[in-house]
Parts: structure tokens; C-alpha cells; sequence
């Protein structure tokens, strides 16, 4: 999944002027490999060099720790899909595939666009999102225990995160269902 995402957003940011026409054949922005410099910012599909697994696995954790704990509208959704710990161990792997890590999450997209249609299809709405966009950016303003010293992380989280949304809010006629922050800017 780390290509496709990396393609998809890529070819987005051109389109906005956010990273340049020839982004795709830059070392720099395509590499998994996030810079040491503080000033060059850090795409999602690098985070796993920055992050390792164990960051996202606790970030992932907390954040279905609070679905499982949330209202029964909400949770019952992602309880006929499997447990909690089902969740964490699949979102987990996409979340470090995507970010760079490795082939974790099997099935890819189809899989991925198969949960969404066919298992999550009631919380597809702007009411679902809305409330998984709050209980991901509680998870987020308490995750800095995990995450390094380092600013560029959470915007990074925060530009992947924005990314997917918009690509669920395109292919599910979402509206505004809100924000994760501050999100990479012009490279």
C-alpha cells in the first residue's frame, strides 16, 4: 500500500502546487527514509523510519481503546467486524504499510475498500466520520508519550490521515466532517 499511497497523494499535492511536477523522481520526497533535517518535512510513507512499529501500534491501540468505549451506535459497527484486538492488529499493519514499513496489510486497497463498502458501510456518513475524526484526534493530542521530540511527526500524521479522509469523503460523499491540524505544506 505504500506505493499506491505515496502515488495518489503525490499526484494530489502536484495537482495543489504543494510538492513539485517532478516529485515522483525525487529521491528526497519518494524515498521511506524520513531527513534528519528539521526543516524538510517528513511524508507519511517515511514515518516508519522515524516511528518503528511500536509508536503505531500504541497510537492505534489508544484509538480503539476510545471506539470500543464509545457510544453503542458507534461501537457496534466495528464489533460485528471482530474485537478490539482485531482492530489494532489489522489498522495497525495498514498504518505501518502505508507508512513506509512493509507489506503488513494483506489485501491492500481492495481489501481496505471492501471493510469500507461492505463491513463500515453505516458509519460511511458524515456522523460516522465526524465521531471517528474526534476519537483520532483525542488519540492524537495525548500521543506525544510515543512519538519523538519532533514537530514534523504529527504534521506528517496529520497530512496522512487528512489524505485518507478526503479520499473517503470523495468516494462516499462526505462533507466537512473536520481537521487533524496542521498538514505538510509546500516542499
Amino acid at each position: 500500500m505504500t506505493k499506491t499511497a505515496q502515488r495518489a497523494y503525490v499526484a494530489s499535492a502536484i495537482e495543489r502546487g504543494l510538492l513539485p511536477g517532478d516529485a515522483m523522481r525525487r529521491a528526497d520526497i519518494v524515498s521511506l527514509k524520513a531527513s534528519n533535517d528539521p526543516d524538510v518535512p517528513i511524508q507519511f510513507w517515511q514515518l516508519f523510519s522515524v516511528l518503528g512499529p511500536d509508536p503505531i501500534i500504541q497510537i492505534v491501540q489508544d484509538f480503539y481503546v476510545r471506539v470500543f468505549a464509545d457510544e453503542e451506535w458507534f461501537t457496534s459497527v466495528f464489533a460485528r467486524v471482530g474485537g478490539v484486538g482485531y482492530h489494532i492488529n489489522t489498522q495497525a499493519s495498514m498504518w505501518a504499510d502505508v507508512m513506509g514499513g512493509g507489506p503488513y496489510y494483506h489485501g491492500a486497497d481492495f481489501r481496505l475498500s471492501f471493510h469500507h463498502t461492505h463491513n463500515a458501510i453505516a458509519l460511511m456518513n458524515d456522523r460516522g466520520a465526524a465521531r471517528w475524526v474526534t476519537l483520532m484526534n483525542q488519540t492524537l493530542d495525548v500521543s506525544d508519550q510515543y512519538l519523538p521530540d519532533d514537530p514534523r511527526v504529527r504534521v506528517s500524521l496529520n497530512t496522512f490521515l487528512t489524505h485518507f479522509l478526503g479520499k473517503y469523503a470523495v468516494e462516499f460523499g462526505l462533507g466537512d466532517v473536520g481537521a487533524f491540524g496542521a498538514v505538510n505544506g509546500r516542499f
